[in-house]
């Protein structure tokens, strides 16, 4: 694979995964669309794309997924949803990277990876951040959405650990989706009393299914065999400053001091801890 065309997929992998927080985001606050509604959508748009593209390598089935990781991907999805309700493109894609690296570098840790010094330090760096994010002030994110989103990290993190090394992780992704989008379903149907539905809201739902989600899993997964694991890991410390930027532009949302702060916290802590390794 040539460099450009490297450089090309992985950049607009990360442009899709920021573009997920930004679609959540205009769909809750700018249409009528219940967050129920909307994972729902995303997981039954993302389960056809992805779908299509396993039938496209060779007439392959999709499959290869478990239940158990179709329930983390659910709780990702509801979490993330439901937290945008009320939290900002850029706050929310923050929490979630900062949930979804914390769970994988604690699971390390837990299956006897030793940390350096720096790495320690690194640690510290990103959960003073988080701390810092999270202290109540004029500024500070809604409590509950937090918990939530920083929830749906963790369903993530997990959810990336039980498919780490999968021979075919498109194929595996699109079982899983297949697996969860009727457990969304149920989840729709519980919440039928509340449920609010309009045009522009599905359209946004089904792009961050199918675009975001669906098509910007194939492609990172196009681009990850030819990146080392280091470099896979710190290409993805651009996603939450994407999302800011985004959230910025077509949201018009402000990037505050403590944002700003926490970020440079947060991301710079986990960096460490990823170049280190």
């Amino acid at each position: 694979m040539s460099y450009l065309r490297i450089v090309t997929l992985t950049s607009l992998a990360m442009i899709a995964f920021a573009g997920n927080s930004l679609l959540c985001r205009i769909a809750l606050k700018d249409t009528s669309i219940d967050a129920a509604s909307f994972t729902t959508i995303r997981l039954i748009s993302g389960a056809v794309i992805l779908w299509l593209i396993v039938q496209t390598k060779r007439g392959k089935q999709p499959g290869e997924g478990n239940w158990l990781s179709a329930f983390a991907l659910f709780f990702y999805a509801a979490g993330f949803s439901f937290a945008y309700i009320n939290l900002s493109a850029a706050t929310g894609a923050l929490l979630l990277f900062g949930a979804v690296q914390a769970t994988m570098i604690g699971y390390g840790v837990f299956v006897g990876e030793r940390l350096l010094k720096l790495q320690l330090t690194g640690l510290i760096f990103a959960f003073g951040g988080l701390i810092g994010l999270l202290l109540p002030g004029l500024s500070a994110p809604p409590l509950y959405s937090s918990v939530l989103m920083l929830g749906a990290g963790v369903a993530w993190g997990i959810y990336s650990l039980r498919g780490k090394g999968a021979e075919d992780p498109t194929r595996v992704t699109a079982g899983n989706f297949l697996r969860a989008a009727p457990i969304a379903a149920v989840l729709s149907l519980i919440m039928l009393n509340s449920t609010s539905l309009d045009t522009a809201g599905i359209l946004y739902a089904a792009s961050s299914g199918a675009l975001t989600s669906g098509v910007g899993y194939a492609i990172w997964y196009a681009a990850l065999p030819a990146l080392k694991a280091t470099s896979a890991a710190t290409v993805q410390l651009s996603v939450p400053v994407i999302a800011a930027l985004g959230g910025t532009v077509f949201l018009g949302e402000p990037i505050t001091l403590r944002l700003t702060l926490a970020s440079v916290a947060i991301i710079g802590g986990i960096a460490l801890v990823i170049l280190e390794k």
